[in-house]
């Protein structure tokens, strides 16, 4: 749904975007993830034919962000890091008003607008002018403006910037209905939690150029750090899944050693957190008993911290 090939972008001499190279499949959630200043709203100025690129080609629903800006913008719907909600008019009638430059009929605007207050929970406030409405309910009005138009492709520029907790998990509620509904989503956060949450495919943009993308789980297998940690009920299992994962040497598994800890009576192995490195180590440890079994995998903070602090090389996960 989204297609993007060697996408350049420079304001003076402050290179933005180098070469970007992206896909996005229909009905995914991609997040974008940088700093600030990494890009990433400039990237989403493209995608939505409000700026254009300075190289590159882009494609949106089909058709081409700079050849055919009109079809595109036919095709998404946009809501920024600033509330396009106007403050004098109530909810119903910034909705309807929407519906009017969306070129929807009266009576196709009003059922459009009724749709959108119930399906975003908004019915109470709709006759309350939007100052009134507190930042969730703002931004849960401005989401809904995005989608009288029926849009294939929405961008989302930092959507709970600046919400509350409850409001933010209920904005994450509204986008994960969206993606199930078949819409694609776009959107930027600094929030990793979020982007872990929502996601079906991460990418981390720095100094301009995307250094890593994938899943989460992709992306976490990237660091090391991760384990798996293995409780037992007594000392004789202990040490006998302490000898079957080779508590000498790189260990059995072929993970690293395992650490020991005779008081816990644990043992914590070396694991990239995937499935492969979770069976071998159960395949040593045939006939012991294991009383407690998880699997730990650095976070996204891990990742992101690692990733923009070393310079990691472009594609670091395809």
């Amino acid at each position: 749904m989204i297609e993007i090939s060697g996408l350049r972008k420079s304001y003076g001499d402050a290179l933005v975007l180098d070469g970007i190279d992206l896909t996005v499949a229909e009905g995914g959630i991609l997040a974008l993830l940088g700093v600030n200043g990494a890009g990433k709203t400039t990237m989403v100025h493209i995608l939505s034919t409000l700026i254009r690129a300075d190289a590159g080609r882009a494609r949106v629903a089909g058709h081409d962000v700079a050849r055919e800006p009109d079809r595109v913008r036919a095709a998404i719907g946009l809501t920024g890091q600033f509330s396009a909600v106007d403050g004098l008019l109530t909810g119903e009638e910034n909705l309807l008003l929407m519906a009017d430059l969306c070129h929807l009929g009266k009576a196709a605007g009003r059922r459009r607008t009724a749709e959108l207050l119930e399906r975003f929970d908004l019915v109470e406030e709709a006759r309350k002018p939007a100052t009134a409405y507190s930042g969730g309910l703002r931004r849960r009005l401005d989401l809904a403006m995005t989608l009288v138009g029926s849009p294939r492709v929405i961008f989302l520029d930092e959507p709970t910037a600046g919400l509350d907790p409850r409001s933010r998990r209920t904005m994450w509620r509204v986008i994960r209905d969206l993606a199930a509904g078949g819409v694609t989503v776009f959107l930027t956060t600094q929030y990793l939690e979020e982007a872990d949450r929502l996601a079906d495919r991460i990418a981390l943009l720095h100094h301009g150029r995307l250094i890593a993308e994938g899943t989460p789980e992709e992306l976490k297998r990237l660091i090391p750090g991760g384990h798996i940690r293995l409780r037992f009920a007594d000392q004789g299992a202990l040490a006998a899944a302490a000898h079957g994962l080779g508590d000498r040497g790189s260990g059995a598994h072929g993970l690293g050693a395992p650490t020991r800890d005779d008081d816990a009576l644990t043992l914590t192995v070396p694991s990239d957190g995937g499935v492969g490195s979770l069976r071998s180590v159960l395949d040593h440890l045939d006939g012991v008993v294991i009383e407690e079994l998880s699997v730990h995998t650095p976070d996204l903070d891990d990742v992101f911290l690692a990733l923009t602090a070393h310079g990691a090389h472009e594609g670091a996960v395809r």
